[in-house]
Formats: structure tokens, sequence, C-alpha cells
């Protein structure tokens, strides 16, 4: 048995006083309902064929390869925005280069668990993290708990967002995509796709370390002097030094975020205190962000703080509640729910 040593995810710290609640999530697919949106709409004609699946059971790469196989192209010819949990009703867009072809009869892969929503053509190919975000409709079983105490936790929620971790399915079994990157950085050989799984478990890690310690400093939704500040659901962002009360109110009123680091090759971009925190992070984790350079990833940005859009919710009988909301792209429906729930 190896003594090499490995890395255990922890209970990252969390922004309110847990509800007290419990309940069950996902207990069959129907109980989590997620419904992918695009920022653009498919414009009727191109080289691309865009198609809307829903999909119960099966994850996003397994329809991507039979996309492939039944459209006689190349793995890589089929693209998509974002991963889906298999364990829900999911549906989402695929595109498939078919320059000079006409669409196969999609409707034929169609099974039990795969549906044919629609199909459109497109002049460019769907690229990873190009979506809008995805409205999620989430049933919670055999729940127990204070109903005026969780609504209240809803409604701070509601208007204080919600710390931006990185959901547990990113980390794989009891971590294990984190300790796969550990034994790829030592020179164990791995296929082209789990590399990039396990790299990015690495970066969403040392994310998860560093705005885990902002929780627990109070300061995750406030800003600290030098922070990098991103603006909300887009990618630009900008640098601070102290902090003046316009930045402040700006930052309360949800139009910009603080920012934690993507580990990488490259400048953190941080200066002074909000430098300090984040260079305590990646010293304890050197081996980590050491194996993240030599691959060539680059540093990056990801806001600490993320807002559910149109959060509704109702109890219904036999110990049921009904969740409904929006998450921009990056947001994960399982950081919301480990704020509301002690197990799910």
């Amino acid at each position: 048995m190896s003594n090499e040593p490995t890395i255990e995810i922890p209970t990252w710290a969390y922004a309110y006083a847990n509800a007290g609640s419990i309940g069950k999530i996902k207990t069959i697919p129907a109980d989590f309902i997620v419904e992918e949106q695009l920022p653009f709409h498919p414009e009727g004609e191109g080289e691309h064929a865009f198609v809307q699946i829903e999909k119960s059971g099966e994850n996003t790469e397994y329809i991507a390869r039979l996309l492939a196989r039944f459209a006689g192209v190349r793995q890589r010819d089929v693209s998509f925005a974002g991963l889906k949990d298999r364990h829900a009703i999911t549906s989402q867009w695929f595109s498939i280069w078919l320059p000079g072809k006409d669409d196969p009869d999609w409707k034929q892969i169609e099974t039990d668990n795969i549906k044919i929503l629609q199909s459109v053509r497109h002049a460019r190919k769907l690229k990873r993290g190009v979506l809008s975000g995805n409205q999620f409709q989430i049933v919670i079983r055999d729940w127990q708990g204070n109903r005026e105490v969780m609504e209240d936790q809803l409604q701070l929620i509601k208007k204080q967002g919600i710390p931006n971790y990185f959901g547990g399915q990113r980390f794989g079994l009891k971590g294990q995509n984190v300790n796969k990157a550990l034994a790829l950085f030592k020179g164990v050989k791995v296929k082209r796709e789990l590399r990039s799984i396990y790299l990015s478990a690495v970066r969403s890690y040392i994310f998860n370390q560093l705005l885990s310690e902002r929780v627990l400093a109070g300061n995750w939704n406030q800003g600290v002097c030098g922070d990098v500040l991103i603006f909300d659901q887009s990618n630009s962002y900008f640098k601070t030094g102290k902090l003046d009360t316009a930045v402040l109110e700006r930052i309360k009123a949800g139009e910009v975020h603080p920012t934690g680091l993507m580990a990488g090759k490259g400048s953190a971009e941080t200066v002074s205190d909000a430098l300090a925190l984040e260079d305590s992070i990646l010293s304890a984790h050197q081996t980590l962000v050491d194996g993240l350079v030599k691959f060539d990833l680059k540093a990056d940005r990801r806001a600490l703080r993320v807002f559910a859009k149109d959060i509704r919710w109702e109890f219904k009988q036999d110990s049921k509640v009904l969740l409904k909301f929006f998450l921009p792209a990056g947001g994960y429906a399982t950081s919301l729910l480990r704020e509301l729930l002690h197990s799910g």
C-alpha cells in the first residue's frame, strides 16, 4: 500500500449560520431539473448543427461521443458549453461540425433517457463556458427543520448571495481527482481528457481554500484592500488599492464582486491585504501550484460571490420543499444547497 500523502476535501466554511434543516436531493432524476441557457440564439444557417438534448441518467461526455458516432465525425468536432449532472433531468446544447453535409435524423438516437428537443444551424461552434447560466428546479424530500428559520436563510441568500464555491462533483469521489493530479505531477501518464479534469480539480481546490478563508474572515462579499473586482456576470475586472466609499457601495449593490485567484502562471494581480491572503494559501499548497505552472495553466480570476436570480421556494405537503432559481455560468446549485441543509 502506498504511503504517499493524499489530500482530503475539507468542509469549507459556511457563509451563514446553517439553517439546521435536513433533507434529501436527487432521490429521483425529476427532483433535480437543469435547463441550460445560451447567451445567443443560433442563426439558422452555417456549418455547425446545434442540437438541444434533454437527458437523464447519462453524462454530457457520453452524449458527445454518441453524437460523434451517429454523425460520422471526429470526437473533437462535437462540442458543448458545460458538463451536466447525470443524476438529474438536464437539457443542454451540443454543436456538431458538419461542413457541406445535411443533418442526420437526430431523432434516431432517442431513447427512454435521451430526447431531442430541437436542432438548428449556426455559423460557429459552441465553446466551453459560453452560456448565460442554468435554470434549476430542485425538490428537497424528507425535509425536516424550522420553516421560519429556513425562509430567513433564503431571504439572506437572495439579498447577499452565496460563496461561489466549486461543487463537490468537481473533485470526484473522496477528492480523487485532486490526488490523481498529484500523481500526474509526479509523472504518471493519463489520457488528455482526464488530465484536463484533474488540473481543473486542483485549481478549484485551491480557489475553494482561498474562498473559505475569506468566508471565515467575513470579507468574502465585502472586499479588502488590494482586491481585484469583477463586474457581475462578466469576465471583465479591475484592480484596486484602498477601497473607497463608491467602490464599497458597488460591491454592496452586487454590481461588482471580489475575486479569488485561479492558480497558474502569471501574476495574481492583487496587492496589499488581498495579496497577502492569497500568498498564504498558495504557499500552503506549493506542490499543487508548481504542478499547474508545469502544465502551463495561466492564472485567472473568479468571483468569490454569486447571486441566485429569481429565487423562489414553496413548502409542500409530504415534507417536500421546491426551489427554483437561476445561476449564472460557473455557479453550482450544490453551493446554494449546502447553506440550507446539513445533508442532502
